[in-house]
């Protein structure tokens, strides 16, 4: 007897097809604003001499940071990318990360807020976020390719998906964290829940969140090789590129683009969360 077999991927599928069809106006407006931007953004940072923009992402490093040592390496690790010839992918990728990463903070910090404020938006919320974070980041590129089609558009979709939670948790996790001796000091001073909200516990909780923008980071950019899959460009595509032309060398500089790339970013976000942190204590 053959066994009954649920029909979880024909569901999906449906799913699928469905929000495709009945939405499609939605996901091309989209697509539009969001390849129109893109391009701006790589034509701003091509624009210059790389030099110049070398010296300006420096300065950015070091004002953030206030450290000479990151500023130092951020000098160093560009120079040495535009000397392996890949400035131009390293500024695609930085483009679709800011972007990426814009999208997801501005979906996961109000999310965060609710879950946060809600319990029963907490106890919907924290599944969702647990599949997310637990199914395989190829995965994302399905729905993102019959939505957006193959490109950078389709790679940003996914990469928000991917990069989201951890976002969404550590807004959570940083305004429940907010001591309860200051909720009360705000309720007895007749603060309204809006006025708790942006004057205190967003202030006590920037540091986590800043963690949490920092962990988006880093997911935005580790996807940008899987997301080189569906057309998207950038370093991740330079190494895609390479695997399927054996250039082991070329994909390795690619690898070390990323890399350097990640550092930078990674250096300065907890530098600047840990600047948050003192100055909030100081307060």
């Amino acid at each position: 007897m053959e066994m009954y077999r649920i029909p979880v991927g024909r569901v999906v599928e449906t799913i699928i097809n469905f929000l495709v069809e009945n939405f499609a106006f939605a996901t091309r407006g989209f697509a539009a604003l969001t390849s129109t931007g893109i391009e701006w953004i790589v034509s701003a940072l091509m624009y210059p001499p790389p030099i110049v923009v070398i010296l300006i992402f420096t300065g950015l490093a070091w004002f953030l940071s206030k450290s000479w040592k990151i500023g130092l390496f951020t000098l160093l690790g560009l120079l040495l990318i535009w000397n392996m010839q890949l400035w131009g992918p390293t500024m695609s990728t930085l483009a679709l990360i800011l972007v990426s990463t814009l999208i997801a903070v501005g979906i996961g910090i109000p999310i965060g807020i609710a879950a946060a404020l809600s319990d029963i938006a907490y106890k919907i919320i924290t599944p969702i976020l647990d599949v997310m974070q637990t199914m395989p980041a190829f995965v994302y590129l399905i729905p993102a390719i019959p939505f957006f089609g193959l490109g950078a558009v389709g790679a940003i979709f996914s990469t928000v998906v991917f990069s989201v939670p951890p976002c969404i948790r550590l807004t959570c996790l940083g305004i429940k964290q907010v001591p309860k001796e200051l909720i009360e000091a705000a309720d007895a001073f007749g603060s309204s829940k809006w006025q708790k909200l942006f004057k205190v516990q967003l202030p006590i909780a920037k540091t986590t969140i800043l963690a949490g923008i920092n962990q988006t980071i880093m997911l935005a950019l580790s996807m940008v090789v899987i997301a080189a899959m569906i057309g998207a460009r950038g370093l991740g595509g330079e190494v895609w590129r390479a695997i399927q032309r054996l250039e082991m060398g070329r994909g390795f500089e690619a690898g070390i683009g990323i890399v350097i790339v990640a550092i930078i970013l990674d250096r300065v976000m907890q530098a600047y969360g840990g600047k948050g942190q003192q100055q909030t204590q100081q307060e």
